[in-house]
């Protein structure tokens, strides 16, 4: 089959490899009929994340259920299926608590052994482990390009909101408008924010903002602060979250928020980095960091994508074919596309 792989720093290919084989008894193999190039998979094009030369990469997929291992119960054999980036047992003591993101025998689809050495699913097949606790029906007349979002990027900007514990009439700023920090701004509108600043450098992405019904503010050309405190009476936001994964975008997050307020990091984060607890400790803020539980969320995103509060297909701006991936990169990585879907 085909598949992208990942061969050095800003160079990936379409190569052909082997299918993947069921092994175990939780699993399902998908024939994949959409996959997105994501934000995150820019850390494995540049070589920050390291992964092998030849590994198959990407983590989002919309597909049909080819095959399943005998202890597979929640789909069967045809059923059309979203999945999530991630995967999980269900039964470690982590997710008996609920933190799937925290699986003992977790894995990430395409992010090399670090993460599980678990094939991605920018290919023709894929394999999903503990297929039970991964996957998904996709709700009759959902396109793939809603659907695609479940699983990840919705389902991050979600969690970036439910984990700041948000309530409704709060002032809440983000700080980067890619596909996550957009859907944060839908997520946190959505839940009853009074007030949604969307904040970046790129006009097409404010202005997405501004249709969702948020304020925008140019990054350099406006002054963030200056606007969010002249709304707030001096205060700041109740909520900042900070969807870049830079050193400099946590320290503008924690200038934002407003005393006692709370900064969801959902950007993420590649070795060591300075930031001004200083300044956090004297605000008394609650940092919240860390990767996206998507698994817990993903029921609700899904009602809400079906019921339309929800929207990501104005994010997506390309639709190109697996094999011009190296070129979807390219272009994604200038950043000329805002969500690139790619087809088998």
């Amino acid at each position: 089959m085909r598949a992208v792989t990942y061969q050095a720093p800003e160079e990936v290919r379409v190569d052909d490899v082997a299918e993947p084989v069921l092994e175990n008894p939780d699993e399902a193999i998908i024939a994949v009929e959409a996959t997105g190039v994501c934000g995150s998979d820019l850390h494995i094009f540049h070589g920050r994340v390291p992964v092998d030369p030849g590994t198959v990469i990407g983590h989002e997929y919309v597909g049909t259920v080819l095959a399943i291992g005998d202890g597979v119960t929640r789909v069967a054999v045809g059923d059309r299926v979203l999945g999530t980036f991630l995967v999980a047992c269900g039964s470690c003591t982590s997710c008996l608590r609920g933190d799937y993101h925290r699986c003992e025998r977790g894995r990430t689809f395409g992010h090399g052994k670090n993460l599980g050495a678990l094939g991605g699913t920018q290919a023709d097949q894929a394999l999903v482990p503990f297929a039970d606790m991964v996957l998904r029906k996709v709700p009759e007349g959902m396109s793939a390009d809603t659907a695609l979002f479940a699983g990840d990027v919705m389902g991050t900007g979600y969690h970036a909101v439910a984990h700041s514990r948000m309530q409704m009439g709060d002032t809440v700023a983000v700080l980067g408008l890619g596909p996550v920090g957009l859907c944060a701004v839908q997520t946190a509108l959505a839940g009853g924010a009074s007030h949604v600043f969307a904040v970046d450098s790129v006009e097409e992405r404010l202005e997405l903002a501004a249709q969702f019904g948020a304020t925008p503010v140019h990054l350099t050309e406006g002054d963030p602060k200056a606007e969010v405190r002249g709304a707030t009476g001096g205060r700041g936001a109740d909520v900042v979250i900070e969807a870049v994964g830079a050193p400099a975008a946590v320290d503008a997050a924690i200038s934002l928020a407003r005393n006692a307020g709370t900064v969801s990091g959902i950007g993420v984060q590649v070795g060591k980095s300075e930031m001004n607890l200083g300044l956090a400790w004297l605000k008394g803020l609650d940092i919240r960091l860390g990767q996206a539980n998507v698994i817990a969320h993903v029921d609700a995103v899904m009602a809400l994508l079906e019921s339309g509060k929800l929207d990501p297909t104005p994010l997506v701006t390309h639709h190109m074919k697996l094999d011009e991936a190296a070129e979807a990169y390219a272009l994604f990585d200038r950043r000329e596309a805002l969500k690139i879907v790619l087809t088998p």
